[in-house]
């Protein structure tokens, strides 16, 4: 979903001019589409997150356009598991050893998709910062799968991924959806939640999956509509 600069300003809650110098300083990414501006929401997510800016509660807000309810993080995370100790010794090693973690159905083809992930870190890390990556693509892939997921790999050793803040990474998190739809509903929760000071702990710690999941459990508890604040 592509954004103006107006959309994009209420979304963080800062005025345009603001967000222009955001564009020139912080290197918020950003489009030309007809000499007008425009900006990825999938984009601006993971820059906000990785620059600890806030970020509207509307930003979550997807329409349910197809009729059928969007999974919170917590079944995603489910569906995906988490893997510890995986090992690698710099970016491609890892994320090849990712991609043979995933949950896939035996039809999809993991080295296109390994090629695929590959191809957006030449493009730009996808590494938010603080020892944290979550390795998809601009364009969302859709995949043929049934429900989307998401997969935690926990690193043997850090490394290298280009981060925004320069410091190595240790914890994957991967994407995989059916449809571009599902891919921002999931991402836009992740993030959430890698802004959460519990969840984050848990992921900096490395806790135990069952720890990780009722993070997650919590923090849609404390967001969900009616929520005590």
């Amino acid at each position: 979903m592509q954004l103006t600069v107006r959309d994009a300003a209420k979304l963080l809650d800062v005025s345009e001019k603001t967000l222009y110098r955001w564009v020139d300083d912080k290197k918020l990414p950003v489009y030309k589409v007809n000499d007008q501006v425009r900006i990825s929401k999938a984009e601006l997510l993971e820059w906000a997150t990785a620059n600890k800016i806030r970020i509207s509660g509307d930003m979550f807000q997807e329409p349910d356009s197809a009729g059928r309810p969007l999974p919170p993080l917590s079944k995603a995370l489910e569906a995906g598991g988490a893997y510890y100790h995986v090992p690698g010794t710099e970016k491609a090693s890892v994320l090849k050893s990712m991609v043979e973690r995933l949950r896939l159905p035996p039809e999809i083809e993991r080295e296109f998709l390994f090629s695929v992930l590959m191809a957006r870190e030449s493009i730009g890390s996808t590494g938010i910062g603080d020892g944290i990556a979550i390795p998809h693509v601009r364009n969302p892939v859709v995949l043929h799968v049934a429900e989307p997921c998401v997969t935690v790999c926990f690193l043997e050793k850090a490394i290298d991924f280009e981060s925004v803040d320069g410091k190595p990474v240790h914890t994957l998190f991967s994407l995989i959806s059916p449809t571009p739809r599902a891919h921002l509903h999931l991402l836009s929760r992740l993030c959430a939640a890698l802004n959460d000071p519990g969840f984050k702990a848990a992921v900096l710690q490395k806790a135990s999956f069952d720890a990780l999941l009722a993070e997650a459990r919590r923090v849609e508890a404390e967001a969900a509509p009616g929520a005590k604040a």
